[in-house]
């Protein structure tokens, strides 16, 4: 189970890196538009080349229409595809200054009721992102400048929530197994045998 577990959470991970390279190469290319753009306007090519100016301008060199609104879907969406492998593999921040000094046994609680705190916040997250889902479906909301529907965007990001929760309730569970055995099933060097 683990190991699907992981691979789920990896998957979501690379396509969340994908879709952040691709937002990446989209600002970067909507942001240099933008600076020639602002150049084939400004005084100098207006004065020295004004035919190969307005050319460039008319076959569109500026901004990518719309850039801001899939930038927006997109790290939504990376947010969550994130989440999984960080879960998984105990990659949120956390403060050991004082946990250090507990027994392991305390250390496996606090670790428990962690996971199933994050289980607890995952699912809640994906539940409302459902329900902002399902609203933003049936109001037929679209984005400003693309108009694409809103709702696309809560669906990717619900898809990659739902793994998250699956992820956290799978995490909560091996960390109560853990606490009620005392045996750790999975290591990722935080634990300590005492």
């Amino acid at each position: 189970m683990h190991k699907f577990m992981l691979k789920l959470a990896r998957f979501m991970a690379a396509t969340g890196g994908f879709v952040l390279t691709l937002l990446i190469l989209l600002t970067c290319l909507s942001i240099s538009g933008r600076l020639l753009n602002g150049f084939f306007h400004g005084n100098l090519m207006q004065g020295m080349a004004p035919e190969l100016a307005e050319w460039m301008i008319a076959i569109g060199v500026g901004p990518i229409n719309g850039d801001f609104e899939l930038v927006e879907a997109g790290v939504a969406f990376a947010i969550f595809a994130f989440l999984p492998l960080c879960q998984i593999t105990s990659g949120h921040a956390s403060v050991d200054i004082l946990a250090n000094s507990f027994s392991a046994r305390v250390n496996r609680f606090l670790r428990m009721v962690t996971e199933i705190v994050f289980a607890g916040v995952l699912v809640l997250i994906a539940w409302r992102l459902e329900a902002g889902m399902i609203s933003k479906l049936n109001n037929g909301e679209t984005s400003f400048l693309l108009e694409f529907p809103v709702w696309w965007a809560y669906a990717a990001s619900l898809v990659a929530a739902v793994v998250a929760a699956i992820v956290g309730l799978y995490m909560g569970a091996i960390r109560t197994f853990e606490f009620l055995t005392g045996r750790i099933l999975i290591w990722d060097g935080v634990e300590t045998e005492q």
